[in-house]
This record gives structure tokens, C-alpha cells and sequence, in this order.
């Protein structure tokens, strides 16, 4: 009764200390936001007095004016402070953002949050404010800012990620937790990312090197994992509602943005909705050539239809690439239901939507004849609807701490339509696709061990019509579609299990095993546009894939990892039984015997941080590639020319060569270098080729050597950054000739080296206000990324002003 009676009192004391006490606020230093979750510890004796709410304010007991507080958060720069010099800043704190932080959460490596520091895998984490002070206009051109990842376009409304040499089909994209790549994800280059609105998002996590063993097949160069923001619920019975607005100007593309977000929030339900709309006139590209090429990348003509006939006009503006302007609409809609403090529940609603986008390069081709090839090439409105339902459980149990169930319904439609010049007939092919997926994921802490497992099974199904339209009598007739007009269905299903042993503090031991089985099924219904052999595409296919990792941190500056993993993909409908022209003059014919593609990966790490402020990290990486998928030159009923659109075309299929290989290094270097200043570099370099009985062969999607160099200033409410984009030239004896490097839009030496002068800031002028400006390649250089098909932008002003609220 008497310990009782002590232990009242002592609360009781407690709670009059609080209230005497001084409450403090804790506030990034740019954003000029509240931070939640911040520790806060009694630096006297290391005592741990609690953490920031929500607003991020926490009620300091009563305590000596010279004792020392100190503020800890895995994403940002500790700091301390006396008590005394709480007073003295009206008891706010301003932290800053910790630009490289081993200590940081990240969930793409397991599915599940843990450290990024006990992953052996390389990961790069862009947040949401990193993403805001970016400015770009498309999720492609973040990730093509992020230093690390190179990325090429053939026309302004695209974006094809390369990692590590691996690019389209190859690497992962993931949303929320659902795969987006799916049945039809060519070998070639894809635009899908950009159907992806960068403004809502809370993180992109980009997983470097095979990720097979937790995403299954598709994952062989790497992983991009990228999470939208959920609602927020309120703490209390009032409504909590937060929302965020902008609009910008682009210079180069002379277009502009307009976007805006609200969450509502109650103590157990939310509801978050998001709206972007873009809009891209031509883009200008730079007027400062290399005199060495002279009018490389110039748009001299474009077609444009007079009274009812092509004409080929001369364009008064060669800088200015006209056809490539396009609109874009992005909607989000989340709903949270809280269930209980272990349960909630998740809808999430995404559409994406375009008008048409002009395939410029396809625009730009003339005929042996001197005239255009084209009169129309383009992309009809690219359509992408996710919905899907998480139910997330946090209640322990003998079997698992946590698990989590996504159940995912994913339509996608993309249509090709072209038209050649002076001819009557537009064609028209679209893809419909309904794709299902199910998810179902575990962890389990045990003393040292985390033991994550689970299952995932999906389906593909798609639609592939034709038709031939005649714009003149308004007519239309039968055409060649460019996947099975019988239709085609993909399944996967698959079990999986990883596990990180800490094995003390200096050892982390990363494992993991997975099972695959894919089954595909494709039918061909007209002999007319069909005449092959067969008239089904069937194959199933199975493959289990792994991975082992050490993490050796033998102090505090020091970080070795070494990691062997296994990637797996197994040919999908565009690898089997696509039927359509690659480049005018060349047709691809399927070829049913394709077999799975297979990595072996391993990589070596070693990071050191100096003078506790500069962190310098290198990773080398070696990849065995067995029945690589690339194209080669073949025959068709025993010719190697076949009629095909009209015209005499190379007969081409996907085939597996028996063994390609890659090697790289990538560097990085980040650090705080005082209060106000920091460091960003990185260098990425690819080696590939195809094995062969003589001289080994380029692979394609290799990228030459790139990078970023930026230097960033943080003071108060102003935030800046000078940066240089570079790549190395990309020689013609580097390029694949006959797959998808696109030599013919190079110059005869190949891709030129270039670099990109760039500044950008940003200023808060309250928390609820902030005023962007960039200024993008400053010099106006006039370059292409390697195997694009149009030039980069030119000078490009970038104005945006936001609001949060």
C-alpha cells in the first residue's frame, strides 16, 4: 500500500512538472513544418522524456536552464540545445533534413520497415520533400534527377528508367505495393512511368540489382517502389484537415501545372483527394550545338494537312520540336478506416489519363524519296486505373507481428495509331488489359531474427483489336492487330521468405528464397495476318530465385557489403507473340520457343564517412546474364524479307542468346558539410555485351557513363541548389545495331558526351507559402540522352508557387 501510495505521488509530481513546464515545437528548418515523432532526451543523463505529437509539439518538465536537450529523428540532423536557449528562441527548434542516413526506414527491400543501414542491397530513398524541391513536371524526369538512374525518351511524353544497364521489361516498377509492370511491357522503351504523378507521392525508394526474391520476375536490374501519401486521421474529435496546392510555369515546353490535394481526418477515418493536370506545348530544345555536328536534332519540316493533303512545311523555328506538346490528368482518391489500433483498412483509387502523344521520332523519319514517312504516328490516350483494397493487421500473434493483404484490380489501355504520308488509310491498334493480383505478406521478430514471408498470384488478361480507317469516304477495314487476336492471358504465382539475422552489432546477415511459376497462353485466330505454323503460344514456366547478403560495420565510419542474388523473367506476351514494326523496314515475327531469362548478380560495397561529415560510398557489381532475350535478324517461310504494312521489311524475332554479361561501379558522395551547406555527387558506369563465338557483342539499354555534382544551401526559410547532369559519350562501336539503342537517331559517331549547368531555390515565406524558381540548363546546350529520339529541353525557367494549408 505505502509503494502504492509512492508511486501516486511521484505521477502526481510528474504531472505537475508538466504543466509547469515549457512546451516546445519542433520544425523543419525549411519547410518551416512541424515534425512529429521526434525524440526528445535529457542529454544529462541520456533519459528518454517522449516524442513530438502530430503538430510537433512536446511539454518539457521542469528543468534546470543549463541543461542540455537533445532532439533525435531518423531523417533529419541531430541537434541540442540548453533550456537557456529554448527561452531565447521562443522555445522552437529548427532541425535540418539528414541528406544520407543509414538510419532511415525503408520498406522496398522486404516489403516491411526496417533500416536502411541492415540492408545489404544498395537502396536510394527520395522523399517527398526532396521530390517538391525537384520542380520536375513527370515521376520520369525524378528519376532521371536522382543522379542515378539514366533515362530515355522518344518523345516528350515519355520516360524509359535504365538501372544498371536494364531498362522497360527488366526492371520493376511497383506502386503502393502493386506491381505496374504487366503482360505488355515491351523490350523496347515504355512511357508507362510518367502515368505516375510525382506530386502525391510520400517516397520512391529505387532498389539496385536483382530484386526476384521479393518481387519475382521482371526485377532484374533493379526496383522502383514508389508510395502515395495516405489521409491523415486526427488524434482528437476535431476534423483534421490539411491540404496543398500549386501551380507552375514551364519556359521550355511553354506549358504549365496546376495541382491540388485535401485530407480529411477523423479519429478513425480519412479521406485523402488529389487532382494534377499538365499541360506540355512543343518543347524548345538548346540552340547551342556542337559545331562539330552542326544541325543535329534540328526540326526542319512537319507535315500538316491543307485542304485534305499533306503538305511538308518549313518550320521558320528549327529549335523547336514541333509535334511533341501533349496534356496529362492524374486523380487520386484514398479512403482509411482505422478499425482499432491494430486494424485498418485502405481503398485506393488512381486514374491516369493523356491526350494523344505524338511518337516524335516517328515524325521526324523522311523515305529514300525525300518526303516524310508519316503524315501521323501517335499514341492514343494512355489510360491507367489502379484500385485496391490493404487491410493491414499489427496484432502479435505466435506467427507474426504484423501482415498486410493488398488485393489489386489494374485496367490499362494504349493505342498506336499512324498514318503514312499522303495515303488514305489510318490504322488503328489498341491493347486493353484487366490484370488481378492478390498479395499477401508476413514479418515475425524472433530475439536477433526478422523472418519475412508471403504469396502473390496474378493475372493478365488482354484484348488486342485492329482496324484500318479511311479518312476520305470514312470507311474502315480489317488490319493486322499487334498481339493474338484470340487474346492472351499471363498467371503468376509465387511463395517467398526472407530473413536478416543481426548477428551482433557489427554483423547483418541478409537471406532469402523464392518460388515462381508463370503460365501464359496466347491464341491466333486470322490466317490472313497470322500464316504461321501455329496458332497458340503456350508455356509454363517455373524458377526459384535467391539471395545472401553480409553487412560488416566494424565502427561507426565504416560500412562493407557483400551481396549474391538470382533474378528471374520469364517471357511475357510481348516477348512471345508480338507481330509489328520495330523500325519502317523491319518487322518483328513471334517466336513461341522463347525460354526464361536468368541473373546472377553479385556486388561488393564499402562506404566511409570522413571527419563525421562527408559519407564517400563505391559499389562494384557483376552480372551473369543466361538466355538473354534480344533481337536478331531470322526468316519467315524461309525469306528474310517479308511484305509488311506495304512496304519490304527485314524479318527480325526475339530470340535467347546463351550468355551476356555486365559490369559497373557506381560512387557517391553526400555530407553536411556545416549548418547551412551539403554535398550530393554520384557516377554511374555499365559495361555489356553479348557472348559469342568471336568477338563479343554490345548489349543494348547499356548507358554510357553519368551522373550528378550538387552543392545545396540551407538557411532558414531559403533553400538552394547549383547542380551539373553529365554523360560520357555513347560511341557507335557501343551500340547494339539491330536492338533497341537507336543508332539511327545518333550521330555518326555515335551519342556525344554533354553536361547541364542547373540552379534552382526555393523560399518560404510563411509555413503555408513557398515560391519555386529554376533554371535549368543554364548554357542552353543542345544533347540528347543516349538512344532518345528527341532533344532535351533547351533553357528552361521553371516557376511554382505552392500552398499548404
Amino acid at each position: 500500500i505505502i509503494m502504492k501510495k509512492i508511486s501516486l505521488l511521484v505521477l502526481g509530481l510528474f504531472a505537475v512538472l508538466q504543466v509547469l513546464g515549457q512546451s516546445i515545437t519542433l520544425i523543419n528548418q525549411n519547410t518551416q513544418q512541424p515534425i512529429e515523432n521526434v525524440v526528445i532526451v535529457l542529454m544529462d543523463n541520456k533519459q528518454e522524456l517522449g516524442k513530438t505529437n502530430s503538430k510537433g509539439i512536446f511539454v518539457l518538465p521542469s528543468l534546470n536552464e543549463t541543461s542540455k536537450i537533445g532532439f533525435y529523428h531518423n531523417m533529419y540532423v541531430f541537434n541540442e540545445v540548453t533550456i537557456q536557449q529554448l527561452k531565447e528562441q521562443n522555445n522552437k527548434v529548427y532541425l535540418l533534413e539528414n541528406i544520407h542516413s543509414l538510419e532511415e526506414v525503408v520498406v522496398s527491400a522486404s516489403k516491411f520497415e526496417e533500416k536502411r543501414k541492415d540492408v545489404a542491397q544498395k537502396i536510394q530513398v527520395l522523399r517527398a520533400s526532396e521530390i517538391q524541391t525537384m520542380n520536375q513536371s513527370s515521376t520520369a524526369d525524378v528519376l532521371m534527377n536522382s543522379g542515378n538512374v539514366f533515362v530515355q525518351k522518344s518523345q516528350l511524353g515519355g520516360g524509359s528508367p535504365i538501372i544498371r544497364g536494364f531498362e522497360t521489361n527488366k526492371v520493376l516498377l511497383v506502386i503502393d505495393g502493386v506491381r505496374m509492370n504487366n503482360a505488355i511491357y515491351r523490350g523496347g522503351h515504355l512511357q508507362n512511368v510518367i502515368t505516375l504523378d510525382n506530386s502525391i507521392l510520400e517516397r520512391t525508394e529505387i532498389v539496385f540489382g536483382p530484386g526476384s526474391v521479393v518481387y519475382g520476375s521482371d526485377a532484374l536490374g533493379g526496383v522502383m517502389s514508389f508510395t502515395t501519401k495516405n489521409p491523415l486521421l486526427s488524434s482528437d474529435e476535431k476534423t483534421k484537415v490539411k491540404s496543398g496546392a500549386y501551380v507552375r510555369y514551364m519556359s521550355a515546353v511553354s506549358g504549365y501545372a496546376a495541382h491540388a490535394d485535401v485530407s480529411l481526418g477523423k479519429k478513425r477515418f480519412g479521406s485523402l483527394t488529389s487532382f494534377t493536370f499538365t499541360n506540355f506545348d512543343d518543347l524548345r530544345q538548346g540552340a547551342v550545338r556542337n559545331p562539330f555536328y552542326g544541325s543535329f536534332g534540328a526540326r526542319n519540316w512537319y507535315v500538316e494537312r491543307i485542304n485534305g493533303i499533306d503538305s511538308m512545311i518549313v518550320n521558320k523555328d528549327t529549335n523547336l520540336q514541333v509535334g511533341s506538346g501533349y496534356t496529362q490528368y492524374d486523380i487520386l482518391q484514398k479512403f482509411m478506416y482505422q478499425q482499432n489500433e491494430y486494424t485498418s483498412h485502405l481503398i485506393n483509387i488512381q486514374y491516369s489519363t493523356s491526350s494523344n502523344i505524338d511518337r516524335y521520332d516517328r515524325l521526324t523519319l523522311l523515305g529514300s524519296n525525300g518526303k516524310p514517312r508519316f503524315a501521323e504516328w501517335y499514341y492514343g490516350p494512355q489510360k491507367r486505373l489502379l484500385s485496391s483494397y490493404t487491410l493491414t493487421n499489427n496484432r502479435a500473434n505466435r506467427f507474426y507481428n504484423h501482415s498486410r493483404l493488398i488485393a489489386a484490380y489494374q485496367f490499362i489501355e494504349e493505342s498506336r495509331i499512324d498514318r503514312r504520308f499522303k495515303k488514305d488509310f489510318r490504322n488503328h491498334r489498341i491493347e486493353k488489359l484487366d490484370i488481378l493480383s492478390l498479395n499477401i505478406d508476413f514479418d515475425k521478430k524472433i530475439n536477433s531474427h526478422e523472418i519475412r514471408y508471403g504469396a502473390e498470384g496474378y493475372t493478365n488478361m488482354v484484348r488486342s483489336t485492329a482496324f484500318t480507317e479511311n479518312i476520305v469516304v470514312d470507311t474502315v477495314g480489317s488490319l493486322s492487330t499487334r498481339y493474338p487476336d484470340g487474346g492472351s492471358e499471363m498467371k503468376a504465382f509465387a511463395l517467398y521468405g526472407t530473413h536478416t539475422w543481426e548477428i551482433n552489432q557489427k554483423l547483418i546477415l541478409n537471406d532469402g528464397l523464392r518460388f515462381s511459376h508463370v503460365v501464359l497462353d496466347a491464341d491466333f485466330q486470322s490466317k490472313q495476318f497470322f500464316p504461321f505454323p501455329f496458332s497458340s503460344v503456350n508455356q509454363s514456366n517455373s524458377a526459384i530465385n535467391g539471395n545472401v547478403g553480409l553487412i560488416y560495420m566494424p565502427g561507426a565510419d565504416w560500412r562493407f557489403t557483400i551481396n549474391a542474388s538470382s533474378g528471374f523473367r520469364a517471357p511475357n506476351v510481348d516477348d512471345l507473340s508480338k507481330v509489328f514494326e520495330s523500325v519502317p523496314g523491319s518487322v518483328i515475327v513471334p517466336n513461341p520457343e522463347l525460354k526464361p531469362e536468368f541473373t546472377y548478380n553479385g556486388e561488393l560495397g564499402i562506404s566511409k564517412k570522413f571527419l563525421s561529415l562527408i559519407t564517400a560510398s563505391v559499389t562494384g557489381y557483376y552480372t551473369l546474364y543466361n538466355n538473354a532475350i534480344t533481337v536478331q535478324n531470322s526468316k519467315f517461310d524461309g525469306a528474310d524479307s517479308i511484305l509488311f504494312g506495304g512496304v519490304m521489311s527485314q524479318v527480325k524475332t526475339n530470340v535467347n542468346k546463351g550468355e551476356a554479361y555486365l559490369y559497373g561501379v557506381e560512387g557517391a558522395l553526400s555530407g553536411q558539410l556545416n549548418k547551412y551547406f551539403s554535398v550530393q555527387g554520384t557516377v554511374n558506369y555499365t559495361y555489356g555485351r553479348i557472348v559469342t563465338d568471336t568477338t563479343d557483342y554490345p548489349l543494348d539499354h547499356i548507358p554510357p557513363v553519368f551522373g550528378k555534382l550538387s552543392f545545396l544551401a540551407s538557411v532558414n526559410k531559403f533553400r538552394g541548389e547549383v547542380f551539373v547532369n553529365y554523360s560520357g559519350w555513347k560511341r557507335l562501336k557501343d551500340y547494339n545495331l539491330i536492338g533497341e539503342d537507336n543508332y539511327s537517331y545518333a550521330t555518326v559517331n555515335g551519342m556525344p558526351s554533354w553536361y547541364t549547368l542547373n540552379l534552382r531555390a526555393g523560399y518560404y515565406f510563411n509555413p503555408n507559402i513557398q515560391l519555386q524558381v529554376a533554371c535549368e540548363n543554364i548554357l542552353d546546350q543542345n544533347y540528347r540522352m543516349y538512344a532518345s529520339n528527341i532533344s532535351a529541353p533547351g533553357r528552361n525557367f521553371i516557376i511554382t508557387l505552392r500552398g499548404n494549408f
